[in-house]
This record gives C-alpha cells, sequence and structure tokens, in this order.
C-alpha cells in the first residue's frame, strides 16, 4: 500500500531525512517513534508530499506521488490538481485539531465529501452520523470545535479525514496537543480502525499504545531508520544500543 524509497529532505544544509526506506502492507499498523528531531514528521509528510522529498520516491497503492509520465518516457512534477487528487488517497491527522471554526462537527466531517468528493448533501450527512459514531461522539454533531474538548476536537479530526475513505491513514503525534485524560479517548479511536483493517503510519511517543496497536514499531534516529521489528521484540529485547537508550528514556525498563 506504501512504498518509500530512498527519501532524503534537506532544509537549506540541514541533512533531516538520510535515504529512508518503508514499505508498508494493506491493513498494516505501522508505528513511528524516536527522539525529537529524529526525522518522524517530516518522514510522515514527505509521505504525501505536504514535504517535497529532495531525493526519492512514493507510492501509494501503485500510483507515483507527485509526478506523471512525460511524453518522451521520463517523468514531470504533477500539477497541483493532480497531485490533490493523488493525496485523496491520503488521510492525515496532526498534531492540532485543524478544524473549521465556523463549522458544527457534523458539518467539518461534510466538508470534504460535498466540496471535494461531490456527494449528495443527503450523502455527506448519512456517512457524516455514521462516523461520529465511529468516533463516539454522535451527541456532539451540532456542537462548535470551541464547545469541544480536545479529545473531541482530534477524534472529529480523525472523523473528517476518514470521510475522505483514504487508502491509508497517517497520524503526526495526534494525541501530543491533548491534556493526559484525553489521550486515551484518542487513542482508542485509533485502536478501534486497526481492528477494522485501515493501512496506517503513526508517529507517536506513546509506546504502550505502540506495543499494543502496532504490527511492526520503527525506530527513528537522525534521519534513518535505526531497528524495526514487531512491538514484543523491538520494545522487549532491543538489538541497537541507540534504541535501547532511547526505550530506557521513555519507558526506565530496558
Amino acid at each position: 500500500m506504501v512504498e518509500a524509497k530512498g527519501i532524503h529532505k534537506f532544509f537549506g544544509t540541514i541533512h533531516v531525512l538520510r535515504g529512508v526506506d518503508l514499505e508498508v502492507a494493506r491493513g498494516e499498523v505501522v508505528v513511528i517513534v524516536g527522539p525529537s528531531g529524529s526525522g518522524k514528521s517530516t518522514f510522515l509528510r514527505t509521505l504525501n508530499h505536504l514535504d517535497v522529498p529532495d531525493h526519492g520516491s512514493v507510492r501509494i497503492d501503485g500510483t507515483l506521488l507527485g509526478y506523471r509520465p512525460s511524453r518522451g518516457g521520463g517523468l514531470i512534477a504533477a500539477s497541483d490538481a493532480m497531485l490533490s487528487a493523488q493525496r485523496r488517497q491520503i488521510g492525515m491527522v496532526f498534531q492540532q485539531f485543524n478544524l473549521f471554526s465556523h463549522m458544527t462537527a457534523l458539518e467539518n466531517i461534510m466538508s470534504g465529501p460535498l466540496q471535494v468528493l461531490r456527494f449528495s448533501r443527503k450523502e455527506a450527512t448519512k456517512e457524516a452520523k455514521h462516523l461520529l459514531e465511529l468516533v463516539a461522539l454522535e451527541d456532539k454533531a451540532d456542537c462548535y470545535p470551541e464547545q469541544l474538548s480536545g479529545g473531541q476536537q482530534q477524534r472529529v479530526a480523525i472523523a473528517r479525514s476518514l470521510a475522505m475513505h483514504p487508502k491509508v491513514m497517517l497520524f503526526d503525534e495526534p494525541t501530543s496537543a491533548l491534556d493526559p485524560e484525553m489521550v486515551a479517548e484518542v487513542l482508542q479511536v485509533i485502536l478501534n480502525l486497526t481492528q477494522q483493517g485501515m493501512t496506517m503510519i503513526i508517529v507517536t511517543h506513546e509506546i504502550q499504545f505502540a506495543n499494543k496497536a502496532a504490527d511492526r514499531i520503527l525506530f527513528m534516529e537522525g534521519g534513518e531508520i535505526i531497528e524495526q521489528g514487531r512491538p514484543d521484540e523491538l520494545v522487549s529485547n532491543p538489538r541497537n544500543e541507540r534504541t535501547q537508550k532511547f526505550l530506557r528514556l521513555v519507558t526506565g525498563k530496558v
């Protein structure tokens, strides 16, 4: 479902990503952990070309992102319209909720299907109500973002991304802006999605959640994937010294 090859990214003279490779199977849940500044969020953003890789390629379900074939057999950059269409395959949930403040929860979820997918209002309303049930907010349909807690806003943001029927969901530290008591409700929604077979790549610092939800955990540092494995392998018995040091700091158990 996701194939990233040789991803490099520079910001000025800073080499943020150093040849990152990743393949994610359909229905697989991959969690990326690592210290701040390791390139986790930047890598996630290259997967939908919010940050365009300086070298390397990204394919989503076989589609090369950000480019189209030229008549001469090479590749040229996709137009903004084509890139937008390609990005519809990818849902992304950020640290901040980015809801439309002038719209209710229901209207926020309906906005994409109405404006982009061209659903009828009846279809979009039915879908939005179903997604509110999925994130356990069916009683908040008519609430505006300012009337919702941070955890509730993030759950609406997840529902809004799901409304576009993405093939893969990307989560960039979705609980980092939340108070501790709100973290569990958001993580439970994501955990429910794993049970429904959604392909997901999640950047998080919640090691216990990663251990429970992931099919595979990647440890990044210095713009590289240092180690990866099943949760029981990587969390319980990391092989790399840098992974061991990181897990000691965040869990105190290794």
